[in-house]
């Protein structure tokens, strides 16, 4: 059962955020020098509900799964991709692990389902739902069981201590996925929500747009909900990264939005619950085209604009230092009473 989903997630704390303000007032410098550092600052003060933050304990988690729609030709790359780097990210090859030990972050994988059957690995949960999904533009994507146990694992996916969740993916044909959501939740024609994802040519740009057309007409109509929406067009992986995002707010935790794919789950965990947003931070505005529209209809300010689209989680990894640097300059810079300084 799904009802998990709707229960209410409890706001930050307001006091703290109050609290945090007062201190960056009262900072020795102009009050809003920094920027958007300031806002972090406070939005740490209310998650952690202490007007001194700090950030200490992040999990990253990656979510891999194949997709039906790969079939279709909608990628540069073959499905064997997906378990050959879920094996590179046990043995601490792709840019994710790599950015995840540099953090001192706890990094697991979550393999939700991959075409190829896979060995047991180092860092890697096996929690197959499957060969993969269904190809989407012929039947719905996943059967409602699927999609139940999907949003369950990535909700049980973060440890208790964690002060900042991190999720990734992995999954050839993901990106066909992510641009149907998109087109089937903000009504965006197929041309405006396909990128070239991996790096198809114009002919498999064309092909990408036409699966999806083909798809929103035999799955969506006008009444059709989020819920729905995800099932028939999403991955597992992607189910599981929207279990995820809501079940780390119902707990008070929130979570660092990666890019293209990731933001797509966020869309719809803002959809299935709305009370989930104010714990999504948006790490970066991806090079997909449609990305930027996306981040604009779910008020999202990205930390970075650095022509990012690897995925995987790597551009939400790349933005913990400007975090862990708002932090500690809130926390260890000096008042002006503290300084012994005057303002008029």
């Amino acid at each position: 059962m799904t009802e998990w989903i709707q229960n209410k997630v409890t706001p930050p704390c307001a006091e703290s955020r109050r609290v945090g303000q007062e201190r960056q007032n009262q900072l020795t410098k102009p009050q809003g020098s920094l920027g958007r550092l300031e806002g972090l600052a406070i939005d740490f003060a209310g998650f952690q509900k202490t007007p001194l933050p700090s950030l200490q304990h992040i999990a990253v988690r990656v979510f891999a799964a194949d997709h039906g729609i790969a079939r279709a030709g909608v990628s540069a790359f073959p499905q064997s991709v997906t378990a050959e780097m879920v094996r590179n990210f046990a043995a601490g090859g792709a840019a994710i692990t790599v950015l995840a030990h540099l953090h001192h972050a706890d990094f697991a994988v979550i393999n939700l389902g991959t075409a190829e059957p896979m060995e047991l690995l180092p860092n890697v949960i096996n929690s197959s739902l499957g060969a993969g999904t269904h190809n989407f533009s012929e039947q719905a994507a996943m059967s409602p069981p699927q999609l139940e146990s999907a949003l369950r694992i990535g909700r049980d996916s973060c440890p208790a201590n964690t002060q900042l969740f991190i999720g990734g993916e992995m999954g050839i044909g993901n990106t066909t996925s992510a641009a149907a959501i998109y087109s089937a939740m903000l009504d965006m024609p197929a041309e405006l929500s396909v990128g070239r994802g991996t790096g198809i040519d114009h002919a498999g740009l064309i092909r990408k747009q036409r699966c999806i057309e083909k798809a929103l007409a035999l799955h969506v109509r006008a009444d059709t909900g989020p819920q729905e929406i995800l099932r028939c067009l999403g991955g597992f992986e992607i189910a599981a990264l929207v279990g995820a995002y809501i079940g780390c707010a119902q707990r008070g935790i929130p979570s660092l939005v990666d890019g293209f794919i990731c933001t797509a789950a966020a869309l719809v965990a803002c959809r299935l619950n709305p009370s989930v947003k104010p714990w999504l931070l948006f790490s970066h505005c991806s090079a997909e085209a449609a990305h930027r529209s996306v981040l604009r209809s779910l008020g999202a300010l990205p930390l970075l604009d650095l022509g990012l689209r690897l995925g995987e989680g790597s551009g939400a990894a790349v933005a913990i230092p400007i975090i862990q640097a708002a932090l500690t300059l809130h926390r260890e810079m000096a008042t002006f009473a503290e300084a012994g300084m005057s303002v008029a």
